[in-house]
């Protein structure tokens, strides 16, 4: 099968959805399928207010066009909402070429964090834009059910994967700072709720990896914690092994593939009662979810790193890529 992604999120960004369909890609090439991305890189582009990091296609409806028609595929996904998902939905429904959607960030909280507009209106576009596909794909059960109350129809689960590979057990000799070391690793930005979890009065160290609009900020405003900056790969790898707790503070995130790195390498989780962590940590074995951010960064302390690592072990790309592939047939 000839499938291709359109997506407005992909590398240089590092985040979970530009590693979750560079995963799934992986694991349907594998599986024999032809994979092509259509992304930002390919077009003229241009940043996105508040978040510079991240490239807008300006000329994505005239420019996409052309590269849909030579692609020839099967079926088209539409992972995001941005400039390139809207042109190339608008070009399938125009053609009746059957897609989907996939909906993976919750952009009316993020807008409202950043502007403190309602969310409402957002949902409404969002509702419109993913109810014109065959189904749109969620990470998680909590998740699916959330926007079904909101007006979403034909949804479908795809999960995540981790790479057990990379993320593993190491020894915990990465960072020398005082234990226990709490750390945090991801998008340094203000809907990841960062503030939440260095406001805390913990034992030990805090620790923050990644980059972000928020860095500089948080940075003046909280000397006491450490900032690494972004990692990438062994070394990230290294570093995340080295922590005693993980602390994810996001109660925006849809799934939160950190956790599962997290995970991965033996490390329990610390999170709020919200969707995301609710649907992928099991209470007090893998992570402890909790109003109280303090308590539950304190008492996931006692948890087993090995029951951590085999929860992880049972997430695999392959897994995942197998139920993308059934939604394409939805």
């Amino acid at each position: 099968m000839k499938i291709v992604i359109v997506t407005d999120a992909w590398h240089p960004q590092v985040n979970g959805v530009v590693r979750s369909l560079e995963r799934t890609g992986l694991e349907l090439t594998r599986m024999g399928h032809t994979v092509e991305v259509l992304h930002p890189g390919l077009f003229r582009s241009i940043a996105c207010p508040t978040y510079p990091e991240i490239r807008l296609a300006w000329n994505a409806p005239w420019a996409l066009s052309a590269r849909l028609r030579e692609a020839a595929a099967d079926t088209v996904h539409v992972a995001t909402e941005g400039p390139l998902g809207w042109a190339a939905r608008s070009w399938c429904r125009s053609r009746k070429v059957p897609f989907t959607t996939s909906f993976h960030t919750r952009f009316p909280e993020y807008v409202q964090a950043r502007t403190g507009l309602p969310v409402g209106p957002g949902y409404a576009l969002f509702r419109h834009f993913h109810n014109g596909g065959r189904c749109t794909m969620v990470a998680t059960q909590g998740l699916r059910e959330e926007l079904a109350g909101r007006g979403f129809r034909r949804l479908a689960i795809w999960s995540r994967g981790v790479d057990a590979d990379l993320f593993r057990p190491q020894p915990k000799t990465a960072m020398d700072f005082p234990r226990p070391i709490h750390l945090y690793f991801g998008r340094v930005a203000v809907e990841k709720n960062l503030g939440a979890f260095l406001d805390l009065d913990l034992p030990g160290s805090k620790v923050v990896i990644g980059a972000g609009p928020d860095l500089a900020m948080l940075k003046a405003r909280h000397p006491g914690a450490h900032f690494l900056g972004e990692k990438i790969g062994e070394d990230l790898a290294r570093h995340v092994a080295a922590a005693d707790v993980f602390v994810f503070p996001s109660r925006t995130d849809t799934f939160g593939l950190v956790i599962l790195e997290a995970l991965a390498c033996g490390v329990p989780v610390a999170a709020f009662p919200v969707a995301g962590p609710r649907d992928v940590l099991v209470q007090g074995e893998t992570g402890v979810l909790d109003e109280d951010l303090g308590r539950a960064a304190r008492a996931a302390l006692a948890l087993s790193p090995e029951t951590c690592r085999q929860a992880a072990l049972a997430r695999t790309w392959r897994a995942c890529a197998e139920q993308f592939l059934a939604n394409l047939a939805t």
